[in-house]
């Protein structure tokens, strides 16, 4: 019999039965199609050492005008700005108090336990200790993540035990108070139903701590403006960024320092004692970073210390110095106006520059209302009150219980609600934005779950896909049985979605059933129109213009460069990826007859694989004795049942395979696992001969 060669179609179809789906792909991992074949995608690599503390959720990217390359990095816990594979601590300050003996230790233990009336605090967050006096042989100052006990009291967990027990730390310590932090993941009926409308529960905010912590971010110029879901939205200013300015300070007494620039309220500095003529004044420690609050003129009290990350980078009074200030409450901005003091989602419109806030409080009113979209006057951050004089305004939906997420597309701003997709497009005073209802009846399954790829917006509802390219359509996916089947949907708030325009591709993220950590990965190629999948565990993915790479958060809590190498090296330590992809089954002579596979020429390319080692490939033929059976039930010679007849096949050295393989049907399967290989599969040839009919 002459060879037969296999020409399957492209994409991963999984929609109909094994054997149905003959002549076509029926299961992958980490392998994409490029001119209808499957290749092996590319690797990835951890961008520095650093790490940052929590899940993150939310990456943002963009340059400022002194040429910063910036990523927004926003988890569950905490807010950074990344710059050269650095994390900045940004994380907004939600009050500073001044305690009195407020420490207890116990002899021999590092737990203290610490006592601030009504502290407002929620279990996970994180304060910060100044001008603290030794207790029971700690020096406290520094920031501890806290454990609730009560409403007045909290404990932290010091870094060595205590000599002695004791109480004390003296009678202006100085605390500082992060934000609330979040969940790392959601906690089913913790939202609508769980609680009292506005009281917090509803879209995951306000005073509830049981629900997944989501930020939305964007510019503002070179300015950042970002929020959580349920929260306010807060404000960086570019201009005491990570970049560095040189400042002159003056050192007069344990509280009081003078600076020779008008830093930002709520900016940390680092003192450091080399170049001094003297010792640092009671109080002061060198190379600790001390929060500043309060300004007034040129002069700052000195607060607390902090764990961001503002360095010096001399030893001298007089010398450069990174200010990394924490982010401010856009409310608390001169000249503030009517600004939201409780959103879902925030956006800042592209070219009229204009700042949303998405299912928010309306004006005077402290009660969220999640179908509310309010926004700015054209080209302000503060100024949230309409008049005849301004473009500030806001409008209603009326389709849906909540507004769930926004996105720009070239001409209209889209809004989904639970239920509906509206178009909001500038047309100026005195209506300013128009609102369209586009398509009722449909879903989203979270805030990141929608992502736009050149001109065309795809999104993942509760049990299909859609597009939007001017007009609302279901978008065909062979996937759609497998991959709602086996989906979290009490965890759909962690579903995000981005592109990989190199490829063009979309990539969905999402849990699979039984999981609460992302695990799962669906691709929709929208140039060769299809569909593959995988496993992999990411928390946000960016795919951005202004970096080489796209950029991923891993559950290593660090970012990662995909389309980077050719192996797993998010420890640094490079590891081989598993990848593969199996056929559906194909049949021997239709299966009317056994047939016996006695050779197989392999087709495929190592195109772009390292030279050492040498790159190989492992092909495996999965026997079967009809469509039902499984597969290795007719083998022949060392054949598993499980496992197949499994070959390697390396470059320049596997010209041929002999087999000895005996069924109705086939199944073929090509997979990796070794470093530094890459490959693309072209038309593998196999031999068959009739083998009779049992």
């Amino acid at each position: 019999m002459a060879l037969k060669k296999l020409v399957l179609k492209p994409g991963v179809n999984r929609e109909n039965t094994r054997y149905t789906n003959e002549g076509g792909w029926f299961e992958s991992d980490k392998v994409r199609f490029r001119q209808g074949t499957p290749e092996k995608i590319g690797g990835w690599a951890r961008i520095s050492v650093s790490t940052f503390q929590g899940l993150c959720r939310s990456l943002w990217n963009w340059i400022t005008l002194e040429n910063l390359n910036l990523v927004g990095v926003g988890t569950n816990l905490k807010f950074y700005l990344e710059l050269g594979g650095d994390y900045n601590d940004i994380t907004p300050i939600r009050t500073t108090v001044i305690l009195s003996n407020p420490f207890a230790t116990t002899n021999l233990s590092t737990t203290v336990t610490v006592t601030d009336s009504a502290h407002g605090a929620a279990n996970g967050d994180f304060v910060s200790f100044s001008n603290v006096a030794p207790v029971g042989g700690l020096d406290l100052n520094n920031e501890y993540q806290l454990t609730v006990i009560d409403t007045n009291t909290y404990t932290i967990t010091a870094s060595s035990a205590a000599t002695s027990t004791a109480t004390g730390g003296g009678t202006t310590v100085n605390a500082v108070y992060q934000i609330n932090v979040g969940d790392a993941f959601e906690i089913p009926l913790s939202g609508w139903g769980a609680g009292t409308w506005g009281a917090g529960t509803w879209g995951f905010g306000g005073t509830s701590t049981s629900a997944l912590r989501l930020w939305s971010q964007n510019n503002f110029g070179e300015d950042l403006v970002y929020g959580y879901r349920g929260g306010p939205i807060y404000y960086w200013d570019a201009t005491y960024g990570v970049d560095p300015i040189p400042v002159t300070m003056t050192i007069a007494t344990p509280s009081v320092v003078t600076s020779s620039v008008p830093f930002a309220n709520d900016s940390p500095i680092t003192i450091v004692n080399s170049g001094y003529p003297a010792a640092l004044p009671t109080g002061l420690t060198p190379g600790t970073t001390y929060y500043v609050v309060n300004a007034s003129g040129n002069t700052f009290n000195l607060a607390a210390t902090v764990g961001g990350s503002a360095i010096a980078t001399t030893g001298t009074q007089s010398g450069t110095h990174y200010i990394v200030p924490n982010g401010v409450l856009v409310s608390s901005l001169p000249n503030a106006s009517d600004v939201p003091i409780i959103q879902n989602y925030l956006y800042v419109s592209d070219v009229s520059r204009f700042v949303f806030a998405f299912g928010c409080n309306d004006y005077g009113s402290t009660i969220q209302n999640p179908m509310l979209i309010r926004w700015s006057d054209q080209e302000s951050l503060v100024n949230w009150t309409p008049s005849a004089t301004n473009q500030a305004g806001s409008v209603t939906l009326s389709h849906g219980s909540s507004i769930i997420t926004a996105i720009q597309t070239r001409q209209e701003i889209l809004v989904w609600t639970d239920s509906a997709i509206y178009s909001l497009q500038y047309i100026g005073q005195p209506v300013v934005w128009s609102s369209q209802l586009m398509g009722d009846n449909i879903s989203i399954l979270g805030q990141n779950a929608a992502a736009q790829a050149s001109g065309v917006v795809y999104w993942m509802g509760v049990d299909k896909f859609y597009l939007y390219d001017g007009r609302l359509q279901t978008l065909n996916c062979d996937l759609r049985r497998y991959i709602f089947q086996d989906i979290n949907l009490e965890q759909n708030q962690q579903v995000f979605a981005s592109t990989n325009e190199g490829f063009n591709e979309v990539w969905w993220f999402y849990c699979s059933a039984g999981s609460t950590v992302v695990d799962k990965y669906v691709v929709f190629n929208y140039q060769e129109k299809v569909w593959y999948y995988g496993t992999m565990g990411r928390t946000a993915w960016l795919d951005s213009g202004l970096r080489d790479y796209p950029i991923a958060a891993t559950y290593d809590h660090n970012l990662v460069n995909h389309e980077y190498g050719l192996d797993d090296n998010t420890t640094g330590t490079p590891v081989g990826i598993e990848a593969y992809i199996s056929s559906a089954e194909f049949d021997i002579e239709d299966g009317e007859h056994f047939g016996f596979v006695w050779r197989m020429l392999p087709d495929l390319t190592f195109s772009g694989s390292d030279a050492s080692p040498t790159p190989q490939v492992t092909y495996t033929l999965y026997p079967m004795k009809n469509s039902g059976s499984g597969t290795g039930t007719a083998v022949n010679q060392n054949v598993d049942k499980l496992t197949g007849a499994s070959y390697t096949v390396t470059e320049g050295f596997t010209g041929q395979i002999n087999t000895r393989v005996r069924g109705r049907q086939l199944i073929l399967k090509v997979s990796s696992d070794n470093l530094g290989t890459a490959w693309q599969l072209g038309s593998t040839r196999i031999d068959i001969r009739p083998d009779g009919r049992r």
